[in-house]
């Protein structure tokens, strides 16, 4: 994941210098030696790295830090508020026209993930902005182009507008702008070809089709993998075509994060979407508050809270909870909430966004975790709708046959079993108006309620201590 390893090293030199007590000149400067490195091994451009450590020590040796209650804590509010200010001071969006249709180019290197990203902004402005959207194929350069757009455009049911790979990329986008005018749609987004580098050729094509399109927007998509090179790519971009804002893909990938901090301190232009996966749905706004918040460590509880709010089953969630809150959990409601994890995409990446918990999220294998709760959703599957709602019936010979059914052993059915009862247990002591704390926690896996625990390990000890009492 894109800052992992900037976040961990900006966290270790910050928790090194609020374990102090007393902020002085010599800590100050430790810690600022560590960021500097921090952000230099993140690919950071050196000029920005320069300007950002000089305006951290500035604010942070000023007579306000020394005599507030917690320094460190003041020094922590510092960098965030220089890491936002590197990634933007506000939230940048399209530039919708309030009347009229508004026009918005594509553009970028060949294999940054433009026509991906083409489709997902256009998924994104139609369910989220209500907006009757348009995407043109323009790219008639790259093989399978076309096609790859009117797949994506039938997955997210968005016309896409073609003249196929004979017809120009100027004459299709005059073609299209007529076409989307009489069909009253109020945003086109125009998939534009791409190349290996910049050439003449490719910038004559695209300052073409500005001049004819006179686009709102310019959005060029860059990839994060790219590090560097995604200043020097949008600088040349910008020059030529005054862009308006980027697309970041592949934020999800090993990237260290360096070309994003520095492109907008140095070509002053925007990031308005980031990507962070493959399917049409991994996209999400870019904020730069949350980004530094995450940088830090601090995680991002609000777009998780957006997430969950576009992804999931609202009325699903809703019965869940009145179930449980009539105490009752049964294999159908662990199979509902299985169904609606899947959709909340990684799971690591989930974690990462909850304060507390975000350090752990490297420790979190998605594989794994998704090879288990397709086998959990098996098991369930291989249930009798009785069984499914009556899981005490579950015996011997039942347990059997579920198991052949899933593919399975027994002991992986007798393991979903043992998550249901702590599910269950849980349930109920929630209803009684408590949260289990440690102790009870342990003492549910000790009489099988939790996974790993055994069923008869607590009962052997109590027959015992029982017998010693009697004589």
């Amino acid at each position: 994941m894109a800052f992992e390893s900037l976040s961990d090293r900006l966290n270790k030199a910050i928790k090194n210098i609020t374990g102090q007590g007393k902020l002085t000149e010599a800590n100050m400067n430790d810690m600022l030696k560590e960021v500097r490195m921090s952000l230099l091994e993140a690919d950071v451009n050196y000029t920005v790295v320069k300007n950002f450590v000089a305006s951290v020590k500035e604010k942070a040796m000023g007579q306000e830090v020394w005599d507030s209650l917690n320094p460190g804590q003041m020094v922590i509010k510092i960098v965030r508020d220089e890491l936002q200010e590197l990634l933007g001071k506000e939230d940048a969006r399209i530039h919708f026209k309030k009347h009229g249709m508004t026009t918005v180019m594509m553009v970028g290197l060949q294999g940054t993930g433009k026509t991906t990203a083409a489709a997902k902004i256009a998924k994104y402005c139609k369910e989220k902005l209500a907006r009757r959207v348009l995407l043109v194929a323009c790219d008639i350069v790259r093989p399978a182009a076309i096609e790859q757009l009117q797949t994506l455009g039938k997955s997210i049911n968005i016309e896409v507008f073609s003249l196929g790979p004979q017809v120009g990329a100027v004459e299709t986008a005059k073609q299209a702008l007529a076409y989307a005018k009489d069909r009253q749609k109020d945003l086109v987004i125009f998939d534009t070809a791409g190349r290996l580098h910049i050439d003449t050729e490719l910038m004559q094509e695209l300052s073409d089709m500005k001049e004819l399109v006179q686009p709102d927007d310019i959005l060029l998509t860059v990839d994060a993998m790219t590090g560097q090179d995604i200043v020097t790519v949008a600088k040349e971009f910008n020059e030529k075509l005054s862009i308006t804002g980027l697309i970041v893909t592949k934020m999800d990938g090993d990237a260290r994060g360096g070309g994003l901090l520095s492109v907008r301190s140095i070509t002053n232009v925007p990031v308005l979407f980031v990507s962070n996966g493959e399917k049409v749905d991994d996209l999400e706004a870019f904020h730069p508050d949350r980004m530094a918040d995450r940088i830090l460590g601090m995680g991002d509880i609000v777009s998780l809270v957006e997430q969950a709010q576009d992804k999931l089953d609202m009325d699903v969630q809703k019965e869940t909870a009145r179930r449980m809150k009539e105490g009752v959990f049964t294999f159908n409601d662990l199979l509902a909430q299985y169904n609606e994890i899947s959709k909340m995409g990684s799971i690591q990446n989930m974690m990462k966004l909850i304060p507390g918990i975000n350090k752990m999220a490297s420790a979190v294998d998605d594989d794994k975790v998704n090879k288990d709760m397709k086998k959990s959703k098996a098991i369930i599957q291989s249930m009798t709708p009785y069984e499914r709602e009556n899981p005490k019936c579950l015996k011997a010979s039942r347990k059997n046959r579920i198991a052949k059914g899933a593919g399975v052993k027994v002991m992986d059915v007798n393991k979903l079993i043992g998550q249901l009862e702590q599910m269950q247990m849980m349930t109920k002591m929630m209803n009684g108006g408590r949260m289990p704390d440690m102790a009870a926690l342990q003492n549910m896996q000790r009489g099988g309620g939790l996974p790993g625990g055994s069923k008869h390990s607590g009962s052997k000890k109590q027959k015992v201590k029982k017998k010693k009492k009697k004589k």
